[in-house]
Protein backbone atom coordinates (compact mmCIF):
# COMPACT_ATOMS: atom_id res chain seq x y z
CA UNK A 1 0.00 0.00 0.00
CA UNK A 2 1.71 3.09 -1.02
CA UNK A 3 2.17 5.73 2.05
CA UNK A 4 0.98 9.18 2.11
CA UNK A 5 3.16 11.94 0.48
CA UNK A 6 4.22 14.59 2.95
CA UNK A 7 1.87 17.33 1.73
CA UNK A 8 -1.40 14.86 2.11
CA UNK A 9 -0.07 13.87 5.35
CA UNK A 10 0.35 17.20 6.55
CA UNK A 11 -3.26 18.22 5.32
CA UNK A 12 -4.27 15.12 7.35
CA UNK A 13 -2.29 15.83 10.47
CA UNK A 14 -3.90 19.46 10.38
CA UNK A 15 -7.34 17.94 10.14
CA UNK A 16 -7.31 15.72 12.40
CA UNK A 17 -5.91 18.38 15.30
CA UNK A 18 -8.90 20.66 13.64
CA UNK A 19 -11.08 18.03 14.34
CA UNK A 20 -9.89 17.39 17.90
CA UNK A 21 -11.83 19.63 20.72
CA UNK A 22 -9.20 19.18 23.38
CA UNK A 23 -6.46 21.68 21.23
CA UNK A 24 -7.01 24.79 19.65
CA UNK A 25 -5.31 23.94 16.11
CA UNK A 26 -4.99 27.65 15.39
CA UNK A 27 -2.22 27.84 16.81
CA UNK A 28 -0.08 24.76 16.20
CA UNK A 29 2.01 24.58 12.67
CA UNK A 30 2.86 21.22 11.13
CA UNK A 31 5.25 20.28 8.63
CA UNK A 32 5.87 16.49 7.63
CA UNK A 33 9.17 15.24 5.88
CA UNK A 34 9.83 11.35 5.32
CA UNK A 35 6.53 10.58 8.09
CA UNK A 36 8.05 12.57 10.20
CA UNK A 37 5.59 15.01 11.41
CA UNK A 38 6.88 18.35 13.26
CA UNK A 39 4.64 20.22 15.69
CA UNK A 40 5.42 24.36 16.41
CA UNK A 41 3.12 27.34 17.63
CA UNK A 42 2.26 27.20 21.45
CA UNK A 43 -0.58 26.29 23.34
CA UNK A 44 -1.93 27.13 27.09
CA UNK A 45 -1.15 24.53 29.19
CA UNK A 46 1.29 21.40 29.06
CA UNK A 47 -1.84 19.30 28.78
CA UNK A 48 -2.56 20.05 25.99
CA UNK A 49 0.97 19.98 24.21
CA UNK A 50 0.66 16.38 25.22
CA UNK A 51 -2.63 15.87 23.30
CA UNK A 52 -1.50 17.68 20.25
CA UNK A 53 1.23 14.83 20.22
CA UNK A 54 -1.81 11.90 21.02
CA UNK A 55 -3.66 13.25 17.95
CA UNK A 56 -1.09 13.43 15.30
CA UNK A 57 0.31 10.11 15.99
CA UNK A 58 -2.93 8.18 15.46
CA UNK A 59 -2.72 9.54 12.13
CA UNK A 60 -2.25 6.63 9.89
CA UNK A 61 1.38 6.98 7.59
CA UNK A 62 2.52 8.91 10.91
CA UNK A 63 6.06 7.20 11.59
CA UNK A 64 7.39 10.07 14.26
CA UNK A 65 6.40 13.17 16.03
CA UNK A 66 8.77 15.95 16.99
CA UNK A 67 6.88 18.08 19.40
CA UNK A 68 8.37 21.69 19.43
CA UNK A 69 5.13 23.31 20.82
CA UNK A 70 5.62 26.12 23.41
CA UNK A 71 3.45 26.61 26.40
CA UNK A 72 2.55 30.03 26.82
CA UNK A 73 0.44 30.47 30.80
CA UNK A 74 -2.10 33.20 30.31
CA UNK A 75 -0.93 34.19 33.81
CA UNK A 76 1.74 33.23 36.29
CA UNK A 77 1.38 30.96 39.61
CA UNK A 78 3.74 30.90 42.54
CA UNK A 79 6.22 27.71 42.16
CA UNK A 80 5.39 26.93 46.44
CA UNK A 81 1.78 26.94 44.90
CA UNK A 82 2.41 24.60 42.10
CA UNK A 83 3.96 21.97 44.48
CA UNK A 84 1.47 22.53 47.27
CA UNK A 85 -1.62 21.90 44.52
CA UNK A 86 0.98 18.87 42.80
CA UNK A 87 1.18 17.43 46.65
CA UNK A 88 -2.54 17.29 46.76
CA UNK A 89 -3.00 15.77 43.81
CA UNK A 90 -1.10 12.94 44.38
CA UNK A 91 -2.18 12.30 47.89
CA UNK A 92 -5.46 12.24 46.80
CA UNK A 93 -4.96 9.78 43.94
CA UNK A 94 -6.25 6.21 45.53
CA UNK A 95 -3.76 4.55 43.23
CA UNK A 96 -0.57 5.96 44.62
CA UNK A 97 0.83 4.80 47.85
CA UNK A 98 1.06 7.09 50.56
CA UNK A 99 4.55 9.87 50.49
CA UNK A 100 6.23 7.42 47.71
CA UNK A 101 6.41 10.77 45.30
CA UNK A 102 8.34 13.60 45.74
CA UNK A 103 8.07 17.18 43.55
CA UNK A 104 9.80 19.30 42.74
CA UNK A 105 9.07 23.00 41.21
CA UNK A 106 11.24 25.56 39.12
CA UNK A 107 10.12 28.18 36.97
CA UNK A 108 6.54 26.19 36.73
CA UNK A 109 8.81 23.06 35.56
CA UNK A 110 7.71 20.27 37.89
CA UNK A 111 10.16 17.27 38.49
CA UNK A 112 8.88 14.10 39.69
CA UNK A 113 11.00 11.23 41.57
CA UNK A 114 10.55 7.99 43.64
CA UNK A 115 9.87 4.49 43.89
CA UNK A 116 6.80 2.41 42.37
CA UNK A 117 6.12 -1.33 41.84
CA UNK A 118 4.12 -0.79 38.97
CA UNK A 119 4.38 1.77 36.12
CA UNK A 120 0.14 2.14 35.64
CA UNK A 121 1.20 4.34 39.23
CA UNK A 122 3.91 6.37 37.07
CA UNK A 123 1.29 7.27 34.97
CA UNK A 124 -1.02 7.71 37.67
CA UNK A 125 1.32 10.30 39.23
CA UNK A 126 2.38 12.13 36.12
CA UNK A 127 -1.55 12.00 35.18
CA UNK A 128 -2.34 13.87 38.53
CA UNK A 129 0.14 16.31 37.91
CA UNK A 130 0.38 17.53 34.40
CA UNK A 131 -3.10 19.55 34.06
CA UNK A 132 -2.15 21.70 37.17
CA UNK A 133 -2.97 25.29 36.37
CA UNK A 134 0.76 26.57 36.11
CA UNK A 135 2.70 23.68 34.50
CA UNK A 136 4.77 24.56 31.94
CA UNK A 137 6.62 20.67 32.03
CA UNK A 138 6.87 17.74 33.92
CA UNK A 139 10.02 15.58 33.98
CA UNK A 140 8.94 11.86 35.28
CA UNK A 141 12.01 10.66 37.03
CA UNK A 142 10.35 7.83 38.94
CA UNK A 143 12.13 4.80 38.82
CA UNK A 144 10.16 1.23 38.54
CA UNK A 145 11.61 -1.21 40.94
CA UNK A 146 11.64 -5.03 39.75
CA UNK A 147 9.18 -7.68 42.12
CA UNK A 148 9.94 -10.58 39.54
CA UNK A 149 12.20 -12.54 37.69
CA UNK A 150 13.05 -12.06 33.82
CA UNK A 151 11.39 -14.69 33.13
CA UNK A 152 8.29 -14.41 34.44
CA UNK A 153 7.55 -10.58 33.32
CA UNK A 154 8.72 -12.64 29.95
CA UNK A 155 6.17 -14.70 29.85
CA UNK A 156 3.20 -11.85 31.31
CA UNK A 157 4.36 -9.33 28.16
CA UNK A 158 3.69 -12.31 25.84
CA UNK A 159 0.36 -13.46 26.98
CA UNK A 160 -0.53 -9.76 27.21
CA UNK A 161 0.10 -9.53 23.43
CA UNK A 162 -1.70 -12.65 22.55
CA UNK A 163 -4.90 -11.66 24.31
CA UNK A 164 -5.06 -8.79 22.23
CA UNK A 165 -7.14 -9.59 18.85
CA UNK A 166 -5.88 -6.62 17.42
CA UNK A 167 -2.15 -7.91 17.24
CA UNK A 168 0.06 -10.12 15.58
CA UNK A 169 1.41 -12.02 18.79
CA UNK A 170 4.05 -13.88 16.38
CA UNK A 171 5.64 -11.02 14.66
CA UNK A 172 6.33 -9.58 17.90
CA UNK A 173 9.86 -10.42 20.37
CA UNK A 174 9.81 -9.90 23.63
CA UNK A 175 12.97 -10.25 25.28
CA UNK A 176 13.78 -8.80 29.56
CA UNK A 177 16.82 -8.03 31.58
CA UNK A 178 16.43 -6.57 34.80
CA UNK A 179 13.36 -4.63 34.59
CA UNK A 180 13.67 -3.29 30.84
CA UNK A 181 11.93 -5.14 27.58
CA UNK A 182 13.13 -4.85 24.17
CA UNK A 183 10.13 -5.28 21.82
CA UNK A 184 11.53 -6.04 18.05
CA UNK A 185 8.78 -7.17 15.06
CA UNK A 186 6.51 -5.46 12.56
CA UNK A 187 3.23 -4.12 13.42
CA UNK A 188 0.38 -2.93 10.79
CA UNK A 189 0.40 0.82 11.91
CA UNK A 190 1.22 3.59 14.69
CA UNK A 191 -1.96 2.31 17.03
CA UNK A 192 -0.60 -1.22 17.04
CA UNK A 193 2.56 -0.11 17.71
CA UNK A 194 1.72 1.96 20.82
CA UNK A 195 -0.68 -1.15 22.30
CA UNK A 196 2.22 -3.35 22.36
CA UNK A 197 4.43 -0.88 23.65
CA UNK A 198 1.09 -0.61 26.32
CA UNK A 199 1.13 -4.35 27.12
CA UNK A 200 4.88 -4.31 27.68
CA UNK A 201 4.74 -1.39 30.42
CA UNK A 202 1.99 -3.03 31.96
CA UNK A 203 3.93 -5.96 33.59
CA UNK A 204 5.18 -5.23 36.70
CA UNK A 205 8.46 -4.23 37.76
CA UNK A 206 9.53 -2.91 34.15
CA UNK A 207 11.26 0.33 34.76
CA UNK A 208 12.24 0.99 30.63
CA UNK A 209 10.64 -0.37 27.07
CA UNK A 210 12.80 -0.24 24.06
CA UNK A 211 10.63 0.00 21.03
CA UNK A 212 12.28 -1.65 17.77
CA UNK A 213 8.95 -2.56 16.22
CA UNK A 214 8.80 -1.25 12.64
CA UNK A 215 5.37 0.24 11.71
CA UNK A 216 4.53 -1.91 8.04
CA UNK A 217 1.03 -1.89 6.61
CA UNK A 218 -0.67 -4.46 5.56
Amino acid sequence: MTKLTSSKLQHEVLDELEWDPSVDSTKIGVTVENGVVTLTGHVRSYSEKLAADRIAKRVKDVDAVANEIEVKLDGERDDSDIAAAALDALRWNVTLPKDKVKVTVAKGWLTLQGDLEWDFQRRAAFDAVRNLRGVRGVTDNIAIIPKLKAGDVKEKIEAALRRKAELDAKKISVETSNGRVTLRGDVRSWVEREDAVEAAWAAPGVHNVVDELRVRAA
